[in-house]
């Protein structure tokens, strides 16, 4: 028994990477079937506990962000990340973060004056990925088949063939499309059928994950509430991330380097240990995994009509949901170049910037991550036999750790630079200057409107958001409305290319641009600018739009 059914792009693995790229096509005019090996309804894994500033805006754009936001912990539930000698002990240090009900009124502290319409959320991927879900079964041009299997996949120069299969019935499907992206995970069958490989720190860290239902757990604390409780003491330190705000959690047993099995380390007793909590507290474990936090990334991120994203295509610790939003991060990146070649105004070539732009920013970020990885390691080794100690010299201790603690974490939990300061410095479609780009760490980095980097954000006088103003593909940013743009108007018509102009009026907003033009991707990335139209529009049309190289 088989069926053949065809879309332009077939994305393999409904997760919030692959359902995020899947709306954001849908958005742009493109047709998308998704295929999961879950069954429909089947609950998410309780894994990714953040959502990045930047995917925060992807979301804005299609329509979710408020949903989302007003989903997960309550709004008065402090998202504070609090380091303590065991969740029920002491506290040696805090980092602020604002709760949903005050992320856009508070001020002061590390986690606040974003340069966003759309600060960092703090929610469960359980929450998540049903929004996702729900939103994708109601447009009309995505098609999701659930329960069902890729099973391998054959590609020429016109298209892909990829054989599925329905778990359930048994059912054969040979799928037809014009692309294929893998958004199936690190195991990813899309992966090895491109005959693709992980390289890399096979090894940083193992850990024990948990996810628990404690009832009583919330009121046993000695400190205030907090999203995140990182317990730091010489028994057994790890994570508790609050997920409902009342009785759910997930715990996150950080096993010693010479912990190299898994089932050698007692569960039940590692959490007690980082709990605080003696036998005869009493908690369900709904769920568990074992990981193993690698630095790991693809040798390629595409075969001709095949893409990979997400953790298919990289795979490093999970600090502060970054995995998941590096993936996000990579599904919008390819959507809009897939969607302006497959809408007909975007030259093939087009698609080299994807491998071109994602790859080297992602072996980056990567590193970023290993290195802290290793710091928090070393951290974690360090923890002072007498931190528990009460009295003066405990008080000193504990102090001291907590100094230290909060500085190393306070980059990861308060990541600007990670969300914004990335910059595509070898993409084949953006205008190249001479001058070098921004550093930027995982903390901070310096806005910029050099081609290649994110357009900085800024609000209007009258509380409009930059972002919300421009045009759903490029857009011409005119901060001098004596310029004429003409010319550039028409060598985009010329191709068909979607183009709006916005006229920025002096003294509407607080960002100072350096140029009088800036000409803004369809990802909020700058493709180029000046104070005058280029001599050869033409050309400038052309790059962004993949037709010329170089």
């Amino acid at each position: 028994m088989s069926r053949t059914l065809h879309a332009p792009v077939l994305v393999v693995g409904a997760g919030p990477v692959g359902l995020t790229l899947a709306l954001d096509l849908a958005w742009r005019g493109i047709d998308v079937t998704v295929v999961e090996t879950r069954p429909c309804g089947e609950p998410p894994p309780a894994k990714c506990n953040h959502v990045a500033a930047r995917t925060m805006e992807v979301y804005r754009r299609l329509g979710i962000a408020s949903e989302i936001r007003n989903t997960g912990l309550p709004g008065d539930y402090p998202n504070d990340i609090s380091f303590r000698t065991t969740f029920t002990g002491m506290e040696l240090a805090r980092i602020p973060i604002p709760c949903r009900n005050h992320r856009y009124t508070a001020s002061g502290g590390p986690d606040t004056g974003w340069p966003t319409p759309e600060p960092p959320h703090r929610i469960n991927q359980i929450y998540l990925e049903p929004i996702l879900s729900e939103r994708a079964a109601a447009t009309a041009r995505i098609s999701l088949y659930w329960h069902t299997e890729f099973k391998g996949l054959l590609q020429n120069e016109t298209g892909v063939t990829a054989t599925l299969e329905n778990i359930g019935s048994g059912e054969t499907i040979h799928a037809s499309c014009d692309y294929l992206v893998g958004c199936d995970g690190g195991s990813s069958a899309v992966r090895r059928s491109i005959g693709g490989h992980l390289t890399g720190d096979a090894v940083l860290q193992r850990c024990q994950s948990s996810f628990v239902r404690a009832v009583d757990l919330i009121q046993m604390q000695s400190e205030a509430a907090a999203w995140s409780t990182i317990s730091l003491n010489p028994r057994r330190s790890g994570n508790v991330y609050a997920i409902d705000g009342r009785e759910l959690w997930i715990i996150h047993n950080y096993l010693r380097e010479e912990e190299t099995d898994f089932d050698s380390v007692d569960r039940d007793h590692s959490i007690r240990m980082i709990l605080g909590v003696d036998d005869q507290f009493h908690y369900d474990t709904l769920a568990h995994e074992d990981w193993i936090g690698r630095r790991l990334v693809a040798d390629r991120f595409r075969d001709r009509r095949v893409f990979l994203c997400g953790d298919a295509a990289h795979i490093w610790v999970p600090y502060a949901g970054y995995g998941m939003n590096a993936g996000i991060a990579d599904a919008t990146n390819l959507s809009w170049l897939l969607a302006a070649h497959l809408n007909g105004w975007a030259a093939d070539a087009v698609l080299d910037a994807y491998e071109c732009e994602r790859l080297p920013i992602t072996d980056q970020v990567s590193r970023f991550v290993m290195n802290h990885t290793h710091a928090m390691v070393r951290q974690r080794q360090a923890v002072p036999d007498n931190i528990e100690l009460p009295g003066p010299e405990g008080d000193a201790v504990r102090k001291e750790m907590g100094r230290h603690a909060y500085d190393l974490n306070v980059q990861q939990y308060c990541a600007a630079g990670l969300n914004f300061g990335y910059f595509y410095e070898d993409s084949p479609i953006i205008s190249h200057e001479a001058q070098t780009p921004p550093a930027y760490s995982m903390a901070t980095f310096t806005p910029s409107t050099l081609p290649g980097c994110r357009l900085p954000h800024f609000f209007f006088e009258d509380g409009r958001s930059l972002y919300d103003a421009l045009g759903p593909e490029f857009t011409l940013l005119r901060l001098n409305s004596m310029i004429d743009v003409s010319p550039i108007l028409a060598a985009a018509d010329l191709h068909d290319v979607p183009l709006q102009v916005l006229d920025i009026v002096p003294g509407s907003h607080t960002v100072d641009y350096d140029h009088d033009l800036v000409l803004c991707r369809p990802d909020q990335h700058v493709a180029w600018r000046g104070d005058r139209p280029p001599d050869d529009p033409v050309s400038l049309i052309d790059r962004v739009r993949g037709a010329t190289s170089g």
